[in-house]
């Protein structure tokens, strides 16, 4: 029996059919995005390497602490925001990014302000960090005691390799958003097919 021909034995037309493409982009849960769960580690151990290495008064301890939480709270939101808007989503991202690469800046100082030395890209330091953000899922557990046993220059420099991932990740991330936007469009674009498709359909009998 033809598709048409049940669908009329049980009261149905195509036009009830739902829409082979949703309009509302399917959005899956941002705590399952590596991205999101490095950043959260990077946010954790930014939130306590501030308050306990850095004077308070000093403006870059919230700074450090607004960075890294704007990293975070970003990738969040641009994950809900995909569902009505692709736009917004690779624009949230976006910031995440920026405000990782301000963090990194600040680590970065942090290290050259006390003559502190960075790790070389394949130092064994930084080799080893590397191997631990291969673990899934990314937790702070992971690194904690790294960061309550080890001297602040080394914590700066585990935030600096971490922060490097994540920024790898938001970058694959965003060329991919950027991929499926124009692959797709928009949620406007996306109703407006799904509208000329309801108009190209056979009129109910």
């Amino acid at each position: 029996m033809s598709e048409d021909r049940k669908d009329r034995r049980y009261g149905k037309n195509r036009n009830d059919r739902k829409p082979e493409r949703p309009i509302l982009a399917p959005r899956g849960d941002y705590q399952t995005l590596l991205s999101f769960q490095k950043t959260q580690v990077v946010y954790d151990i930014t939130f306590r390497f501030a308050r306990r290495f850095i004077e308070y008064g000093d403006r870059t301890r919230d700074q450090m602490i607004q960075a890294a939480r704007s990293g975070e709270k970003n990738i969040l939101e641009g994950s809900k925001a995909a569902v009505v808007s692709k736009e917004s989503e690779i624009k949230l991202t976006g910031v995440a990014r920026a405000s990782l690469e301000e963090l990194l800046d600040d680590y970065r100082d942090y290290l050259r302000l006390r003559e502190k030395a960075a790790w070389e890209k394949d130092s064994k330091e930084a080799l080893y960090v590397r191997r631990l953000g291969c673990r899934k899922p990314q937790n702070y557990e992971i690194y904690r005691e790294f960061v309550e046993t080890r001297p602040p220059d080394v914590i700066a420099n585990i935030a600096i390799c971490l922060s490097h991932q994540a920024n790898y990740l938001l970058d694959r991330q965003l060329a991919r958003l950027e991929r499926d936007f124009l692959e797709e469009g928009g949620l406007r674009e996306r109703m407006t097919r799904a509208r000329l498709a309801q108009r190209k359909s056979p009129p109910k009998r």
